[in-house]
Protein backbone atom coordinates (compact mmCIF):
# COMPACT_ATOMS: atom_id res chain seq x y z
CA UNK A 1 0.00 0.00 0.00
CA UNK A 2 1.30 3.46 -0.89
CA UNK A 3 1.89 6.02 1.83
CA UNK A 4 -0.11 9.23 1.74
CA UNK A 5 1.66 12.54 1.39
CA UNK A 6 2.60 14.18 4.68
CA UNK A 7 3.13 17.70 3.36
CA UNK A 8 -0.39 18.98 3.99
CA UNK A 9 -2.22 19.37 7.28
CA UNK A 10 -5.53 18.59 5.61
CA UNK A 11 -6.46 14.95 5.19
CA UNK A 12 -9.61 15.80 3.25
CA UNK A 13 -10.57 18.76 1.10
CA UNK A 14 -14.06 18.95 -0.38
CA UNK A 15 -14.61 21.80 -2.82
CA UNK A 16 -18.04 22.86 -4.06
CA UNK A 17 -19.43 19.31 -4.02
CA UNK A 18 -22.89 19.09 -5.56
CA UNK A 19 -25.23 16.16 -6.15
CA UNK A 20 -28.85 15.95 -7.30
CA UNK A 21 -31.25 13.05 -7.57
CA UNK A 22 -33.79 14.04 -10.17
CA UNK A 23 -35.16 17.43 -9.15
CA UNK A 24 -33.90 17.09 -5.58
CA UNK A 25 -30.61 18.81 -4.75
CA UNK A 26 -29.10 16.55 -2.08
CA UNK A 27 -25.82 18.48 -1.68
CA UNK A 28 -25.47 22.07 -2.86
CA UNK A 29 -21.87 23.15 -3.53
CA UNK A 30 -20.47 22.08 -0.19
CA UNK A 31 -16.93 23.11 0.74
CA UNK A 32 -15.03 22.07 3.87
CA UNK A 33 -11.74 20.57 5.05
CA UNK A 34 -10.80 17.92 7.61
CA UNK A 35 -7.42 18.09 9.29
CA UNK A 36 -5.20 15.19 10.27
CA UNK A 37 -5.89 14.01 13.80
CA UNK A 38 -9.27 15.75 13.90
CA UNK A 39 -12.75 14.34 14.51
CA UNK A 40 -15.19 16.37 12.47
CA UNK A 41 -18.88 15.86 13.23
CA UNK A 42 -21.27 16.02 10.29
CA UNK A 43 -24.69 16.90 11.69
CA UNK A 44 -28.06 17.67 10.18
CA UNK A 45 -31.71 16.62 10.01
CA UNK A 46 -32.72 13.58 7.99
CA UNK A 47 -32.35 14.36 4.30
CA UNK A 48 -29.78 17.11 4.81
CA UNK A 49 -27.19 15.41 2.59
CA UNK A 50 -24.79 13.91 5.14
CA UNK A 51 -24.66 10.36 3.76
CA UNK A 52 -24.52 11.61 0.17
CA UNK A 53 -21.56 13.81 1.09
CA UNK A 54 -19.72 10.89 2.68
CA UNK A 55 -20.32 8.66 -0.33
CA UNK A 56 -19.00 11.30 -2.73
CA UNK A 57 -15.87 11.74 -0.62
CA UNK A 58 -15.16 8.01 -0.87
CA UNK A 59 -15.96 7.69 -4.57
CA UNK A 60 -19.10 5.60 -3.99
CA UNK A 61 -21.21 8.34 -5.60
CA UNK A 62 -19.97 10.57 -8.41
CA UNK A 63 -20.61 14.28 -7.77
CA UNK A 64 -22.40 16.30 -10.42
CA UNK A 65 -19.75 18.97 -9.90
CA UNK A 66 -17.00 19.88 -7.49
CA UNK A 67 -14.11 17.80 -6.21
CA UNK A 68 -12.78 15.93 -3.21
CA UNK A 69 -9.20 15.11 -2.36
CA UNK A 70 -8.02 12.65 0.28
CA UNK A 71 -4.37 13.20 1.25
CA UNK A 72 -3.91 14.94 -2.10
CA UNK A 73 -5.53 12.15 -4.11
CA UNK A 74 -8.44 13.18 -6.28
CA UNK A 75 -11.44 10.93 -5.71
CA UNK A 76 -12.45 11.02 -9.39
CA UNK A 77 -9.03 10.38 -10.95
CA UNK A 78 -7.56 8.09 -8.27
CA UNK A 79 -10.49 6.28 -6.60
CA UNK A 80 -8.42 3.18 -5.76
CA UNK A 81 -5.73 5.29 -4.12
CA UNK A 82 -8.36 6.99 -1.98
CA UNK A 83 -9.85 3.66 -0.91
CA UNK A 84 -6.38 2.34 0.01
CA UNK A 85 -6.06 4.92 2.77
CA UNK A 86 -9.73 5.11 3.82
CA UNK A 87 -12.12 3.16 6.00
CA UNK A 88 -15.91 3.42 5.82
CA UNK A 89 -18.64 2.51 8.29
CA UNK A 90 -21.97 2.97 6.43
CA UNK A 91 -25.23 3.75 8.16
CA UNK A 92 -26.57 0.29 7.31
CA UNK A 93 -24.08 -2.64 7.29
CA UNK A 94 -23.51 -4.03 3.79
CA UNK A 95 -22.08 -7.51 4.35
CA UNK A 96 -21.83 -10.84 2.53
CA UNK A 97 -24.20 -12.66 4.83
CA UNK A 98 -23.43 -16.11 3.39
CA UNK A 99 -19.95 -15.86 4.95
CA UNK A 100 -19.00 -16.25 8.59
CA UNK A 101 -17.68 -13.23 10.45
CA UNK A 102 -14.07 -14.36 10.27
CA UNK A 103 -14.40 -15.32 6.58
CA UNK A 104 -15.70 -11.86 5.75
CA UNK A 105 -12.91 -10.10 7.66
CA UNK A 106 -10.33 -12.39 6.06
CA UNK A 107 -11.74 -11.43 2.66
CA UNK A 108 -11.50 -7.72 3.52
CA UNK A 109 -7.89 -8.19 4.60
CA UNK A 110 -7.13 -9.87 1.27
CA UNK A 111 -8.65 -6.93 -0.61
CA UNK A 112 -6.23 -4.62 1.22
CA UNK A 113 -3.29 -6.89 0.45
CA UNK A 114 -2.61 -7.80 4.08
CA UNK A 115 -0.44 -10.79 4.88
CA UNK A 116 -1.83 -13.81 6.77
CA UNK A 117 -0.15 -12.97 10.08
CA UNK A 118 -1.24 -9.33 10.02
CA UNK A 119 -4.80 -10.32 9.16
CA UNK A 120 -5.01 -12.89 11.92
CA UNK A 121 -3.66 -10.51 14.57
CA UNK A 122 -5.94 -7.65 13.54
CA UNK A 123 -9.04 -9.84 13.42
CA UNK A 124 -8.29 -11.44 16.78
CA UNK A 125 -7.81 -8.04 18.44
CA UNK A 126 -11.22 -6.79 17.37
CA UNK A 127 -13.07 -10.05 18.00
CA UNK A 128 -11.87 -10.01 21.60
CA UNK A 129 -12.41 -6.28 22.18
CA UNK A 130 -15.95 -6.28 20.75
CA UNK A 131 -16.91 -9.61 22.33
CA UNK A 132 -17.39 -11.46 19.06
CA UNK A 133 -15.00 -14.28 19.88
CA UNK A 134 -16.99 -17.49 19.98
CA UNK A 135 -19.24 -16.21 17.17
CA UNK A 136 -16.60 -15.66 14.52
CA UNK A 137 -17.47 -18.90 12.70
CA UNK A 138 -21.24 -18.26 12.71
CA UNK A 139 -22.91 -17.11 9.51
CA UNK A 140 -23.38 -13.35 9.35
CA UNK A 141 -27.00 -13.91 8.33
CA UNK A 142 -27.64 -15.09 11.89
CA UNK A 143 -26.00 -12.08 13.56
CA UNK A 144 -27.95 -9.39 15.40
CA UNK A 145 -27.82 -5.80 14.12
CA UNK A 146 -25.22 -4.95 16.76
CA UNK A 147 -23.01 -7.90 15.79
CA UNK A 148 -23.20 -6.90 12.13
CA UNK A 149 -22.21 -3.37 13.11
CA UNK A 150 -19.18 -4.68 14.99
CA UNK A 151 -18.06 -6.63 11.91
CA UNK A 152 -18.55 -3.50 9.78
CA UNK A 153 -16.44 -1.41 12.16
CA UNK A 154 -13.71 -4.05 12.24
CA UNK A 155 -13.68 -4.22 8.43
CA UNK A 156 -13.31 -0.43 8.21
CA UNK A 157 -10.27 -0.52 10.50
CA UNK A 158 -8.55 -3.61 9.08
CA UNK A 159 -6.11 -1.61 6.95
CA UNK A 160 -5.35 1.01 9.64
CA UNK A 161 -6.85 3.83 7.53
CA UNK A 162 -5.60 7.40 7.53
CA UNK A 163 -9.14 8.67 6.88
CA UNK A 164 -12.09 7.07 8.65
CA UNK A 165 -15.63 7.93 7.55
CA UNK A 166 -18.27 6.85 10.07
CA UNK A 167 -21.97 7.25 9.22
CA UNK A 168 -24.07 6.60 12.34
CA UNK A 169 -21.43 4.07 13.37
CA UNK A 170 -22.74 3.37 16.88
CA UNK A 171 -26.14 2.12 15.71
CA UNK A 172 -27.14 -1.10 17.46
CA UNK A 173 -24.09 -1.31 19.71
CA UNK A 174 -24.42 -2.27 23.37
CA UNK A 175 -23.13 0.34 25.87
CA UNK A 176 -19.79 -1.43 26.44
CA UNK A 177 -19.01 -1.71 22.72
CA UNK A 178 -20.16 1.86 22.06
CA UNK A 179 -17.79 3.10 24.78
CA UNK A 180 -14.92 1.09 23.28
CA UNK A 181 -15.59 2.52 19.82
CA UNK A 182 -15.83 6.12 21.11
CA UNK A 183 -12.56 5.75 23.05
CA UNK A 184 -10.95 4.10 20.01
CA UNK A 185 -11.94 7.02 17.78
CA UNK A 186 -10.32 9.48 20.17
CA UNK A 187 -7.15 7.36 20.33
CA UNK A 188 -7.02 7.07 16.52
CA UNK A 189 -7.33 10.84 16.25
CA UNK A 190 -4.44 11.26 18.69
CA UNK A 191 -2.41 9.04 16.38
CA UNK A 192 -3.15 11.32 13.42
CA UNK A 193 -6.13 9.61 11.82
CA UNK A 194 -8.68 12.03 10.35
CA UNK A 195 -12.27 11.07 11.20
CA UNK A 196 -15.51 12.29 9.62
CA UNK A 197 -18.28 11.27 11.98
CA UNK A 198 -22.03 11.53 11.44
CA UNK A 199 -24.50 10.95 14.27
CA UNK A 200 -28.02 11.91 15.30
CA UNK A 201 -27.03 11.61 18.98
CA UNK A 202 -25.77 15.11 19.64
CA UNK A 203 -24.43 14.27 23.10
CA UNK A 204 -21.98 11.90 21.40
CA UNK A 205 -20.97 14.55 18.87
CA UNK A 206 -20.35 17.05 21.65
CA UNK A 207 -18.30 14.51 23.62
CA UNK A 208 -15.93 13.36 20.89
CA UNK A 209 -15.89 15.87 18.02
CA UNK A 210 -13.30 18.64 17.75
CA UNK A 211 -15.43 20.58 15.28
CA UNK A 212 -18.87 20.12 13.77
CA UNK A 213 -20.52 21.00 10.48
CA UNK A 214 -24.29 21.49 10.51
CA UNK A 215 -26.01 20.79 7.20
CA UNK A 216 -29.55 21.58 6.15
CA UNK A 217 -31.15 20.87 2.77
CA UNK A 218 -27.76 20.13 1.24
CA UNK A 219 -26.16 23.38 2.41
CA UNK A 220 -23.56 24.14 5.06
CA UNK A 221 -25.51 25.97 7.75
CA UNK A 222 -22.77 26.42 10.36
CA UNK A 223 -19.23 25.26 11.14
CA UNK A 224 -17.05 25.45 14.23
CA UNK A 225 -16.27 23.95 17.61
CA UNK A 226 -19.27 23.34 19.90
CA UNK A 227 -18.15 26.35 21.98
CA UNK A 228 -17.95 28.57 18.89
CA UNK A 229 -21.41 27.50 17.74
CA UNK A 230 -22.85 28.23 21.19
CA UNK A 231 -21.40 31.76 21.06
CA UNK A 232 -22.64 32.30 17.51
CA UNK A 233 -26.14 31.20 18.48
CA UNK A 234 -26.07 33.43 21.56
CA UNK A 235 -26.56 30.40 23.79
CA UNK A 236 -23.58 30.20 26.18
CA UNK A 237 -23.80 27.26 28.54
CA UNK A 238 -26.38 25.46 26.41
CA UNK A 239 -26.02 21.97 24.93
CA UNK A 240 -25.07 21.26 21.33
CA UNK A 241 -28.57 19.82 20.92
CA UNK A 242 -30.15 23.16 21.85
CA UNK A 243 -27.84 25.00 19.44
CA UNK A 244 -28.59 22.52 16.67
CA UNK A 245 -32.34 22.85 17.12
CA UNK A 246 -32.14 26.64 17.08
CA UNK A 247 -29.93 26.77 13.98
CA UNK A 248 -32.09 24.32 12.06
CA UNK A 249 -35.29 26.13 13.05
CA UNK A 250 -36.78 23.28 15.05
CA UNK A 251 -36.19 24.47 18.61
CA UNK A 252 -39.86 25.03 19.49
CA UNK A 253 -41.24 21.51 19.77
CA UNK A 254 -43.76 22.11 22.52
CA UNK A 255 -46.75 22.31 20.17
CA UNK A 256 -45.67 19.13 18.37
CA UNK A 257 -45.40 17.19 21.63
CA UNK A 258 -48.73 18.52 22.88
CA UNK A 259 -50.44 17.48 19.64
CA UNK A 260 -49.06 13.96 19.95
CA UNK A 261 -50.42 13.59 23.48
CA UNK A 262 -53.99 14.68 22.68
Amino acid sequence: MSTPSTGDANALEATSLAKSFGSTRAVDHLTFALRRGEILGLLGPNGSGKSTTMKMILGILKPDSGSAKVYGRDVLTDPIGVKEVSGYVPETPQLYEFLSGVEYLDFVGDMYGMGPAAKKERISQFLRALELDGHENDMISGYSQGMKQKITITAALMNKPKLLVVDEGLNGLDPRSAKIVKDLLRELAREGVAILFSTHILEIAEAICDRVLIMQRGNLLAEGTPAELRRRAGMPGSTLEDVFLKMTGTEDLKEVVEALTR
